[in-house]
């Protein structure tokens, strides 16, 4: 049996998340009792990374991400990205750490600031 290793773990979690494969990305990458600390809560379990990926949707319909970094060491990553979806929303701020442990994520934090494109604000 091959081992995977944390940035193996993080980077099938991408892939799994870009294709759209939630149900196969929680089944291989995530604990079952995984914690998710977000400016939005606390979300535990599969069912809370389903929640959260509902509202990640309903946010950035659509979304195209850009991963500009991605870093790991022993069993923590990190990742910055920045997102643009069908509805002139965006994020340029957005991190998430993780932590990896007996092949899956244990815990996640996640940080983002949704702006839309065509909010007077943001034309400032």
């Amino acid at each position: 049996m091959t081992v995977r290793t944390a940035y193996n773990i993080l980077r099938d979690h991408l892939e799994k998340a870009r294709l759209g494969k939630i149900e196969d990305d929680l089944a291989r990458n995530y604990a079952e009792d995984v914690v998710l600390l977000t400016g939005y809560g606390v979300h535990r379990g599969h069912e809370g990374a389903r929640d959260l990926e509902q509202l990640l949707q309903r946010q950035l319909p659509d979304a195209r991400f850009t991963y500009r970094t991605i870093e790991v060491e022993g069993d923590v990553g990190f990742l910055e990205w920045s997102a643009t979806s069908s509805n002139g929303n965006y994020v340029n701020d957005g991190a998430d750490s993780y932590v990896i442990r007996n092949g899956r994520i244990v815990a996640q934090t996640i940080h983002y600031t949704v702006y839309n494109s065509k909010s007077p604000l943001d034309r400032q």
